[in-house]
């Protein structure tokens, strides 16, 4: 399956809604500098209403972020983040607010909802002053405002009395108010980023300017970034559908990269996917890369795309009945896309896809086979400029493991000299110190044990691989939590790969060795190498 690193593709648990965004760290100086303004407001609103402004332990690192509105009509991508940032400042006063009313600490739960008050009511006037008339929403807005009220009032009354059961039911009231606020608080949010969207989906739907909609895609594409919620906002809203009429149009070919990037972005979501099939956008993505004449940029995206919506990851892949039909056309651009790419990434997506597909319909696996598939993918690892990393490594031996079923497959690898690289694919060790590429060579190690003891069941792969001295490497494996990596999942695919080829030539494996890693049941020698000294080797 593909597991790539975050950062080489564009991919959270409410309180509420906005949870999911991160905090965008800046210059502090230049922070307070542009919040000056509406941080007066603020303090001066508390003023007039006669609230103490109450000096918390984190009150002094509290910023209020600017305003959302801009002039014109022209929706950015900066508007939406600040939209998500201020968001992110209300969701933040909330949580303070569960947690203090928990503590029974009056004085500050009802700090905090002064605060947040204020907060929601700026954010609510800024919303309301740059778009059109929303009678659906102004309804929503005056519910929140109205409910955040309710709470600045009730806490502030839990501060002129010491009577416990008086406290006690007020706790209780407040605690479902302020779940209360929190949903509302959350649905008004998406409603609000739902009209933002609405904006940039017709600047791709309506505009003729092909700098524009360039614009317009890369704003819809960095707001995927912000997690899944967001992009089921902007599935729901057309954005698959705008952007899969762009990519089947011949003069917007320059945007199809960009198009494509998006939509595999939304398409990490359900909704994506299902907005994908209404619009029969798998025989799009067939189109694009069965088309030489296209960029390949452009293959490469619909590549990832492919990736994506065949991830087994998502749950409702079977319902890409679209896609069987354009099974062959597709793993065969795929399939050429590998031996042709120009770079690693090219080479990555296309092989993601593949690997995925795999996994989808056993049907991949023969083609695949007919396609010279193996010694192409066998080349390509022995090519640094296409196979470069561990993820890259990860998904060739993804495809070389599913193909192992078929037997045809034992004979292909031998003929490439497939053993060899596979037990060099057993070494793979990262080059860093990041866990995600840690974790890549864990799956690269595992997989190629699975590949070596499917292939095994041929007597002339299995002696090929004893040849190949597969069983002392095999053994270090078992024996060294270091060089698997302490992982259980190459620990199991390594005692396996030596059970099988020790039932092939058992005089291959040393008596000890045999006695603790072939002759007990698989986890009694599970147990024993897991629970192994580094010193024992």
């Amino acid at each position: 399956m593909m597991e790539t690193p975050k950062t080489s593709r564009a991919n959270s648990t409410p309180l509420t809604m906005p949870t999911r965004m991160h905090v965008i760290q800046v210059d502090s100086v230049q922070r307070w500098m542009e919040d000056l303004r509406h941080m007066t407001e603020v303090e001066c609103m508390c003023v007039l209403q006669s609230k103490p402004l109450g000096v918390d332990e984190d009150t002094a690192s509290e910023l209020i972020i600017p305003g959302v509105g801009v002039a014109g009509d022209h929706v950015t991508r900066d508007n939406l983040q600040t939209l998500l940032k201020r968001a992110l400042v209300v969701s933040t006063e909330l949580g303070k607010m569960f947690q203090r009313l928990e503590k029974g600490r009056w004085q500050r739960v009802h700090g905090t909802a002064v605060r947040a008050n204020c907060h929601v009511r700026s954010l609510v006037h800024e919303c309301s002053a740059h778009r059109t008339n929303n009678t659906h929403m102004q309804k929503y807005e005056a519910t929140l405002l109205e409910k955040c009220m309710e709470l600045t009032v009730i806490t502030e009354r839990c501060l002129h009395t010491d009577d416990e059961y008086f406290l006690k039911s007020m706790k209780e009231a407040i605690h479902e108010i302020l779940t209360d606020v929190s949903d509302s608080f959350s649905q008004m949010i998406d409603m609000a980023l739902a009209n933002e969207i609405q904006v940039l989906i017709r600047q791709v739907e309506e505009s003729d300017d092909v700098f524009l909609m360039e614009n317009a895609i890369s704003n819809l594409l960095s707001l995927t970034q912000d997690g899944p919620q967001l992009c089921s906002i902007i599935a729901k809203e057309g954005a698959v559908v705008a952007l899969l009429k762009i990519c089947r149009q011949d003069c917007f070919s320059s945007l199809y990269a960009p198009a494509l990037r998006t939509v595999a972005s939304i398409c990490c979501v359900e909704e994506g996917i299902n907005q994908l099939e209404k619009v029969d956008g798998v025989l799009c993505l067939a189109d694009i890369l069965t088309d030489e004449g296209c960029t390949e940029a452009a293959r490469a995206e619909a590549a990832a795309v492919v990736a994506q919506i065949t991830s087994p990851h998502h749950s409702n892949t079977h319902h890409l009945s679209s896609f069987i039909e354009s099974m062959q056309d597709i793993v065969s651009a795929l399939i050429k896309l590998c031996e042709s790419a120009s770079c690693g990434e090219v080479f990555l997506l296309a092989s993601a896809a593949l690997a995925n597909i795999t996994f989808f319909d056993s049907l991949a696996c023969e083609i695949l086979l007919q396609l010279n598939a193996v010694h192409i993918l066998l080349q390509a690892c022995r090519d640094r400029q296409r196979v470069d990393t561990p993820y890259s490594k990860d998904q060739v031996v993804t495809i070389l493991a599913n193909l192992s079923v078929l037997e045809q497959t034992a004979l292909e690898v031998l003929q490439e000299n497939g053993l060899e690289r596979l037990l060099v694919l057993l070494g793979e060790k990262p080059s860093s110190s990041s866990p995600s590429e840690g974790a890549a060579c864990e799956r690269v190690q595992q997989k190629a044990a699975v590949t070596l003891a499917r292939l095994s069941r041929d007597p002339d792969v299995a002696q090929a691989a004893i040849q190949l001295q597969a069983v002392p490497r095999l053994i270090e494996l078992c024996r060294s939590p270091a060089e698997r990596n302490s992982s259980d999942s190459v620990l199991v695919a390594c005692l396996a790969a030596l059970r099988r080829l020790a039932a092939g030539c058992s005089d291959s494996i040393d008596p000890a060795d045999h006695q603790q890693l072939i002759k007990p049941r698989l986890v009694d020698s599970f147990l024993l190498c897991s629970n192994m000294e580094e010193s024992f080797v």
